[in-house]
C-alpha cells in the first residue's frame, strides 16, 4: 500500500495551488471565507473562469472537455480547491446530470446539454426529494403520464437546492403506479424550468438564507425526448448518480481550511486571562477533531491507493461521508464556542478586529446540521456499510 504522492503528483499539486492562488477572484474568495451567500452571478462567473482553464469538469471524458486526470489527481485538485477558498461549482450540472448523460444519454441529449453545462450557460438543479420521500426516495409520488409525444407531470419536489437559480431540473417521476416494487415504475426526466406550470417557492431555513425551495408541477408538458434511459427504469439512473464521485464526500480540504481558521480564532480569544487555545478542555476537543481529520485523510489515501491498483472502491467508502460530515459539524461547534455570544448574530460582524472572522457563525452552525442528512443520511450510510462491507 502506497499512501504517498509521487513526484509527478506533487508537481501537479503545486501547479494547481499556484493557479488557484493567482486566478480565484479576491472578492469571491472572501465571500467563501466569510461564509457569505454567493449569488447566481458569482457562481456562474467563477464557473466560466474555470471552464476557460479547462478544469471545470475533471471527471468528464477528454472528448467532451475533461482533463483525463486519474482519481489521485482529481482528489488533489479538489483538496487544493477547498484549501484555496475557491467558490463551489454547483454539482447538479457538471457532476450529477452530466455523469448521467455521459453514461445513459443519447447522442442527441449529449449534444444538446453537455456543451451548455460545461460552459456555464445553463444552471441545473435536482428534483429528487418530496414531502414524505427523502431518505425513502423510492416512495416518491410525483407522476408523469404519457400523452402522445409528451409526458404530463404533476406533483411536488422539496429541498431543491438553488432551485430559484435553475434553468433546468432533472427529476425522478413515477410513470407506472401499478409496478410491483416501489423502485420500479420510476423514470428520469429533464425539464426546462421555463415550462408553463412550474412554480418555485422559497424555503427560508434557520440560517435565514434562501438556499432551498419547493417546486410544484401542475400539468407540466415535457417532450418525450427528455426521458433519459428507459421509461420505468429511472431507479437504475438514480443509483448511478447517487454513487458517482464518492471519493470526495469527506470534504477533507475544506475541513483542513476551517481547522486552521479555528486555531487562529482560538489563539485570539481570551478566557480567564489566557488564550482559549491553551484551555485544557478546549485543547482536548480540538485535538480529537484534528486527529480524526488526520485519520480520515489517511483513510481517503487508502481508497486512492485501491483505485490506483484495481480501478474500483467498495461500499466501505461510505465511511468517508459519515466521518467527514461529523468532523465538519464538530468544527462548527468548536467555532461557536470560540466566538461565544458574538456567534449569535445572523449577519456579518467584525470579530476581535479580524474582518475575516466576521461572518455569522450561528448561521453556519445551523446550515451544517444538514451535512449528515443530505446525499444519503449517515444512518443509511451505516446501513449500507454494515450490509455490503461487513455482511451483517
Amino acid at each position: 500500500m502506497d499512501l504517498n504522492y509521487s513526484a509527478d503528483e506533487l508537481a501537479f499539486r503545486d501547479e494547481v495551488r499556484g493557479w488557484l492562488a493567482a486566478n480565484v477572484p479576491a472578492d469571491l474568495r472572501q465571500k467563501v471565507l466569510d461564509y457569505q451567500e454567493l449569488s447566481k452571478e458569482d457562481l456562474v462567473r467563477w464557473h466560466k473562469i474555470l471552464a476557460a482553464k479547462g478544469w471545470v469538469a475533471p471527471a468528464w471524458p477528454k472528448e467532451w472537455g475533461g482533463t483525463d486526470w486519474d482519481a489521485t489527481r482529481r482528489y488533489i485538485f479538489e483538496e487544493e480547491y477547498a484549501l484555496a477558498g475557491a467558490p463551489p461549482i454547483a454539482p447538479f450540472g457538471p457532476t450529477m446530470v452530466a455523469s448521467v448523460l455521459l453514461h445513459f444519454g443519447t447522442e442527441a441529449q449529449k449534444q444538446r446539454h453537455l456543451p451548455d453545462i460545461y460552459n456555464g450557460n445553463v444552471f441545473w438543479c435536482q428534483g429528487y426529494s418530496e414531502p414524505g420521500s427523502g431518505s425513502d426516495l423510492a416512495s416518491l409520488k410525483t407522476r408523469a403520464e404519457r400523452q402522445g409525444d409528451h409526458y404530463v407531470v404533476n406533483g411536488q419536489k422539496i429541498w431543491t437546492t438553488l432551485g430559484h437559480y435553475g434553468d433546468w431540473i432533472f427529476c425522478l417521476v413515477r410513470t407506472d403506479a401499478t409496478a410491483g416494487k416501489r423502485q420500479e415504475g420510476i423514470s428520469f426526466l429533464l425539464i426546462d424550468m421555463k415550462t408553463p406550470g412550474i412554480t418555485v417557492r422559497p424555503l427560508l431555513l434557520l440560517d435565514e438564507a434562501h438556499e432551498v425551495n419547493e417546486v410544484f408541477f401542475d400539468d407540466v408538458r415535457v417532450p418525450v425526448e427528455n426521458l433519459v434511459h428507459e421509461e420505468n427504469k429511472g431507479w437504475t439512473v438514480a443509483k448511478y448518480l447517487l454513487g458517482h464521485e464518492r471519493l470526495n464526500t469527506g470534504r477533507i480540504g475544506g475541513s483542513k481550511r476551517e481547522l486552521a481558521k479555528l486555531k487562529q480564532m482560538a489563539a485570539r480569544t481570551q478566557v480567564s486571562g489566557k488564550p482559549l487555545i491553551d484551555d485544557l478542555r478546549f485543547k482536548d476537543r480540538l485535538a480529537r477533531v484534528e486527529i480524526e481529520l488526520m485519520a480520515l485523510e489517511i483513510t481517503n489515501m487508502r481508497f486512492l491507493d485501491e483505485m490506483r491498483r484495481t480501478g474500483n472502491i467498495g461500499p466501505e467508502v461510505s465511511m468517508l461521508k459519515i466521518k467527514g460530515t461529523e468532523i465538519q459539524q464538530a468544527l462548527t461547534e468548536l467555532s461557536m464556542q470560540v466566538m461565544g455570544p458574538m456567534a449569535q448574530a445572523f449577519r456579518p460582524i467584525s470579530y476581535d478586529g479580524f474582518d475575516e472572522f466576521g461572518a455569522s457563525m450561528a448561521a453556519r452552525y445551523f446550515n451544517f446540521r444538514k451535512t449528515s442528512i443530505y446525499a444519503g443520511s449517515n444512518e443509511i450510510q451505516r446501513n449500507i456499510f454494515s450490509k455490503m462491507a461487513l455482511g451483517l
